[in-house]
């Protein structure tokens, strides 16, 4: 009888924990890695917005969304909802005409591809789906009712206790033994402990160009940081992922609220100070919606996104090295759960799924 593969997953974020996850169901040897605790890097610090309608640059990236919208039903259903998963949908509005012009064109064409979309003035949005939010009576507010949010770390904590796998949390990979066909056989960690693997599978989201360096591979990534904020209040005023002008804002549970702003994300790298762009995410965030005027901070962070080079995700194996696969993207929350029944039954199977075609790792490789 054929031994099951051994299988060490490097970064228990979304995307790992999706694919230890899978493979574990279908008797894969898994070993969990992270270099801290599961759930709570970028994948804690994420606006966390599952949707596709924000993906519509390349057909076959909107069509890999739409497939990892769908696959989080599934996992939903698999797994059970608890208190990760949030499918109330996404309210989108601008205070600028051209800017609305473009918002409406977007909903057209997605209605065209068979997205869902509901548009309505701002009073009326304001009356039937958010009474909190400072809409514009006029300006008109696009509902993509499909979308969702999901508490990322709650999820991956789920993952974990559904996953039979051992645990090497807290501490980091420090090096990765090859045999001399150039084939994966060992990880060590930074405590010594030396395993005996027969794959490897790249998920360490920002650290991923350093995992793939431990094997003379240049995984070109950008440099992208984002900040998040969390504040709390009485009671969260809104029920689903909103974009207002300049600002993003969504549940994060009954009293708190996350707040991002792809605007000030610009700044920082202009060498704002994060803390004076914290303070106006929060001014912004009081003005879009007045019942968070008595909000408090009670955390915020400045992460590096996990984005290869040219934007779109790396999944897949890197033929030069026998045993090694990456999972890294930036869309990891829409993504992981696709992404990782898409690369466990690459790596058990053999079977290259033709929506990766053009997310193959080997692109990096010319």
């Amino acid at each position: 009888m054929k031994r099951p593969y051994r299988v060490a997953v490097i970064g228990v974020g979304v995307i790992g924990a999706c694919v230890g996850w899978h493979l574990s169901r279908h008797g894969a040897q898994v070993t969990l890695i992270d270099a801290d605790r599961p759930g709570e890097g970028v994948t804690d610090w994420s606006f966390s917005w599952v949707n596709a309608s924000n993906k519509t640059a390349r057909r076959s990236y909107f069509d890999l969304n739409i497939a990892g919208m769908a696959a989080y039903r599934d996992l939903a259903t698999a797994i059970g909802p608890d208190s990760w998963w949030h499918p109330s949908g996404h309210l989108r509005w601008t205070d600028d005409v051209a800017a609305q012009a473009e918002l409406l064109s977007t909903a057209g064409r997605l209605t065209d591809l068979g997205y869902r979309v509901e548009i309505f003035m701002g009073s009326e949005a304001r009356h039937r789906l958010e009474p909190a939010l400072t809409i514009p009576d006029e300006a008109p507010v696009v509902l993509y009712p499909d979308e969702a949010w999901v508490h990322g770390r709650h999820l991956v904590g789920r993952l974990v206790s559904k996953t039979d796998a051992e645990h090497r949390f807290g501490t980091a990979v420090s090096a990765i033994g090859t045999a001399p066909d150039g084939s994966i056989r060992t990880i060590t960690l930074s405590d010594g402990t030396r395993l005996d693997v027969d794959i490897i599978v790249n998920a360490a989201g920002p650290g991923a160009a350093h995992i793939a360096g431990l094997l003379g591979r240049h995984l070109p990534m950008r440099h992208e940081p984002g900040l998040v904020l969390r504040i709390s209040s009485a009671r969260t005023p809104i029920h689903r992922v909103v974009h207002a002008p300049h600002l993003a804002l969504r549940p994060d549970g009954d009293t708190t609220t996350v707040l991002h702003s792809v605007e000030l994300d610009a700044l920082l790298d202009a060498g704002e100070d994060p803390a004076a762009l914290a303070r106006q995410l929060h001014e912004a965030a009081r003005h879009v919606v007045p019942g968070l005027g008595d909000s408090r901070v009670t955390g915020s962070r400045v992460a590096e996104r996990p984005i290869p080079a040219d934007g779109y995700p790396s999944v897949g194996t890197v033929p030069s090295v026998p045993g090694y696969y990456e999972a890294v993207s930036h869309s990891g929350i829409t993504l992981g759960p696709i992404i990782g029944r898409l690369l466990a039954t690459e790596i058990l199977n053999g079977e290259r799924a033709e929506s990766l075609a053009d997310f193959r790792p080997e692109r990096f490789l010319l």
